[in-house]
């Protein structure tokens, strides 16, 4: 009994360092309360960011928890091109296919995330056998020939898919990558009709960060009305919400949704969270709370997602998911960034999957709504 209690000391601190703890062996997910799925079902879809610990269930509490609370789920990282792609004459489908079956053992809507990435492709895409630039046809036949055997894999099985992700800088233009260098702006446009040459019925989407931003907006809206007159017709607007407690205002909210509604497309919160921390140039304490942190603190996280709910609330015939970028704290990209040893707390559930007080007011926002 000693050398169980031992190992299942060590192992709940392993996992405490790699994601949230709670009863490994049932898997279990810790005070069960009014869930966010039922809560916003009549709203839009919860979604939720899975690495391979939760949809190959190797953390039983966080996915447990992805279980309980979630109705959508996209992979962070596997299925993007680096990953799923790695070399010319090489794919590998072993963790997208675990994670495409854990959405349909589930029944989860399933998003695809993502297909072209302008600045997070693999050089090899871009040269030839002696590391020199390839024409503007080999490129194209990679491109067409990487969409349609990744989409194709999943045809019927992933409602959409994040076809371009972050093409814009911050004054709107397109980014000078790699891509636009050889194809032109029209790489896009080839895309998107690649992904539905590949899959007719499945949803398209542009994803991106920063749109609420006046200038990266109008440059967003510019590109989707250059698709449109092509033929292309983007199902949905991703808008990131990488969030901060001053920025974005609830009106740059609350106009952004608004601005991509009257185009008569659909908009999605597509990579929720909240960083409540200092930013690097702003202060020399940049991690300010190591071991937790206090009240007042959680009382301005609470407040400020309640307020990026209502307006989400207010636009829900236009939303169609909000999806968090992880499942708990310690399961962040934002944590060790931008630098190592930073600890963050910017989702609803702490490091042991508990609900933090936000959860129950963005619950009862929705329940609110509904009077």
């Amino acid at each position: 009994m000693k050398r169980w209690f031992i190992f299942d000391g060590i192992l709940a601190a392993l996992l405490l360092l790699n994601g949230c703890v709670a009863d490994q062996r049932t898997g279990t997910a810790l005070n069960p309360q009014t869930t966010l799925k039922d809560a916003f079902k009549n709203d839009f879809l919860i979604g939720v960011a899975l690495t391979p610990r939760q949809f190959t269930e190797e953390n039983l509490a966080e996915t447990a928890l992805v279980k309980q609370q979630f109705n959508s789920i996209t992979p962070e990282n596997v299925m993007k091109w680096r990953l799923i792609h790695p070399e010319s004459n090489r794919f590998d489908f072993s963790l997208a296919d675990r994670y495409v079956e854990f959405g349909i053992k589930n029944n989860m809507v399933i998003i695809g995330h993502n297909l072209i990435w302008p600045e997070r492709t693999p050089d090899w895409v871009f040269q030839d056998a002696q590391g020199n630039p390839v024409d503007r046809a080999t490129l194209l036949a990679r491109m067409r020939e990487h969409i349609l055997t990744v989409v194709g894999r999943y045809k019927g099985k992933i409602r959409g898919w994040d076809v371009v992700n972050e093409a814009l800088n911050n004054d709107g233009s397109l980014q000078r990558s790699q891509w636009f260098k050889i194809l032109g702006e029209d790489y896009l446009l080839k895309a998107y009709q690649f992904a539905h040459e590949a899959d007719p019925d499945m949803e398209l989407y542009y994803n991106d960060y920063g749109l609420e931003n006046p200038a990266k907006r109008a440059g967003a809206i510019k590109l989707l009305k250059k698709l449109r007159k092509a033929g292309v017709e983007v199902s949905a607007i991703g808008l990131q919400g990488h969030y901060e407690m001053t920025w974005p205002h609830p009106e740059q909210i609350d106009e952004t949704i608004g601005d991509f509604a009257r185009l008569h497309v659909k908009v999605m919160i597509t990579e929720l969270d909240l960083d409540m921390l200092p930013h690097a140039a702003a202060s020399a304490q940049l991690n300010p709370y190591p071991n937790g942190i206090p009240d007042v603190v959680q009382e301005r996280i609470t407040r400020r997602y309640m307020q990026v709910f209502k307006i989400f609330l207010k636009h829900r015939a236009q939303i169609s998911r909000v999806t968090f970028w992880g499942v708990d704290d310690g399961d962040s990209w934002l944590n060790n960034w931008p630098i190592k040893g930073r600890t963050a707390y910017p989702l609803l559930f702490d490091r042991s999957c508990q609900p933090k007080p936000a959860l129950a007011a963005i619950v009862k926002t929705a329940e609110e709504s509904k009077r």
